[in-house]
């Protein structure tokens, strides 16, 4: 073999090593599963989206952005429905670092950021006998919150979280923002909120037996 071939098969070689190399380091790289996520806000370690336990009744629900609404009914001074859009570009946006407490045993930490649920339902009107405010998710899930607990904990609908838009798999459009009460009150795919005088009425895991009051202990 001539010494010009001799150098040709061994930079040849020295490329195909590289390349294998650059192959095998490039899958060692963890993909990122949500693009733009952050783990840390001021100085707060946040969980990540990935840390969720998939515990929904009927599994992830895939909803239409062009075709959303949400619907405010019940006892309010009008029916009023929200595009997607709508809300994202009407209403004021706050953020807020709060921690989703499973009954399973296992928390998230998570900056969320979205619209003050009160923000929303005042563009209906609440009605003065209203006590009660019932949520309805996409897939048929429901609960129920106080609506004084509403307002003096400034409950927020959230549109993301870590800053990312809320995947499909944690409720997108909407998810309930419900500080200090577990997580089955956190109702997901919310697509109408009624205001209702009822304070009996029970939701989808409350009528199963767990509390209607939720306050994490």
């Amino acid at each position: 073999m001539s010494k010009n071939k001799q150098i040709l098969m061994g930079l040849l070689l020295v490329f195909t090593t590289i390349f294998i190399g650059l192959g095998i380091y490039s899958q060692s790289i963890p993909k990122q599963l949500y693009p733009g996520e952050i783990l840390e806000y001021e100085g707060q370690d946040l969980s990540s989206i990935n840390d969720f336990r998939e515990n929904s009744i009927r599994g992830p629900q895939q909803i239409n952005k062009s075709t959303y609404k949400l619907v405010i009914t019940g006892l309010v001074n009008q029916t009023i429905e929200f595009s997607y859009n709508e809300i994202i570009n009407n209403f004021q946006k706050y953020q807020k670092v709060t921690t989703l407490n499973c009954v399973e045993g296992w928390s998230v930490n998570i900056l969320w950021e979205g619209f003050l649920l009160e923000d929303i339902l005042e563009k209906a009107g609440i009605a003065s006998e209203s006590e009660v405010v019932i949520f309805y998710a996409y897939d048929g899930y429901s609960t129920s919150l106080p609506i004084d607990y509403i307002k003096n904990q400034e409950i927020m609908l959230a549109y993301k979280m870590n800053d990312v838009i809320l995947p499909a798999e944690r409720g997108f459009p909407f998810q309930l923002v419900a500080e200090s009460k577990y997580g089955y009150k956190w109702i997901k795919w919310i697509t109408e909120i009624e205001l209702s005088n009822d304070l009996s009425y029970k939701g989808y895991w409350e009528t199963r037996g767990f509390s209607n009051d939720a306050s994490v202990k």
